[in-house]
């Protein structure tokens, strides 16, 4: 099946940005939305450069306010008459050490990541169910594996609840004509990685995009990308010791 008219949050940048750029080149139309719209403008101007023949548009959404994420998925489907997919991408990234004094940032982190998650959730299959059709993509990480300490345990357990939420869901929903995809990236090049990950685990946002597309477009409930070596590492962290995991804080 193809799914022609998708929606990417968090697409002003990064795994959003490079999304958007590899589904137009697929001939996909767009609705694209994030708080930054200097970036969404310019992004638009691109492929529409780029891509003549499909459509684009963009809005302003920061989606932790929640009641905005449902009024703009309602606006764009209004304005492509449905939505195929939409793709749960928008993240944070922010961490410290659980009792450091940093609470602020773990808790930004914890809201965006799972609960605004879970508004676009919401917001998403509101509009599948009153179809009959369509596919969520919850945009989860590696870190959901297994805990991480240090400034990346609040992201990790983040990504630990969208990951089930993303099962759960496949669950119930697996008799329906709704699916359910949650994909696990590894390390790829973005601005947040280049802060918090281990250079030598780093793919090419090209290149780690293009596993990640791939992945949508088959439709799995769960994908671990790149496949090579993140599908391995899915199966060892949850086996290493605590002394290992301790050093990737």
């Amino acid at each position: 099946m193809t799914r022609r008219r998708i929606l990417i949050t968090g697409a002003s940048a990064g795994l959003g940005a490079e999304m958007a750029r590899q589904f137009a080149a697929r001939g996909r139309d767009l609705a694209l939305c994030a708080r930054r719209t200097d970036n969404l403008h310019a992004l638009r101007d691109e492929l529409a450069g780029a891509h003549p023949d499909i459509r684009i548009s963009v809005r302003a959404l920061d989606v932790d306010d929640h009641a905005a994420v449902e009024r703009v998925f309602g606006e764009f489907r209004t304005e492509f008459d449905g939505l195929d997919r939409v793709i749960v991408n928008a993240g944070l990234g922010k961490g410290a050490p659980v009792g450091s004094g940093r609470a602020r940032a773990n808790i930004a982190t914890a809201t965006t990541n799972f609960v605004s998650a879970l508004a676009q959730a919401e917001a998403a299959l509101e509009i599948f169910r009153g179809q009959n059709a369509g596919h969520l993509v919850l945009i989860s990480s590696m870190s959901a594996v297994r805990g991480l300490p240090g400034k990346k345990a609040a992201y990790s357990a983040s990504k630990a609840g969208l990951s089930t939420l993303g099962e759960g869901l496949a669950i119930e929903l697996r008799r329906s004509p709704i699916a359910v995809t949650t994909v696990q990236p590894g390390f790829i090049a973005t601005e947040m990685s280049a802060r918090a990950d281990d250079a030598r685990l780093v793919v090419p946002l090209e290149r780690g995009v293009a596993a990640m597309v791939a992945a949508i477009e088959a439709e799995p409930v769960r994908a671990c990308v790149p496949q090579w070596p993140w599908r391995a590492l899915n199966l060892v962290l949850p086996r290493l010791p605590r002394s290992v995991m301790a050093r990737l804080g």
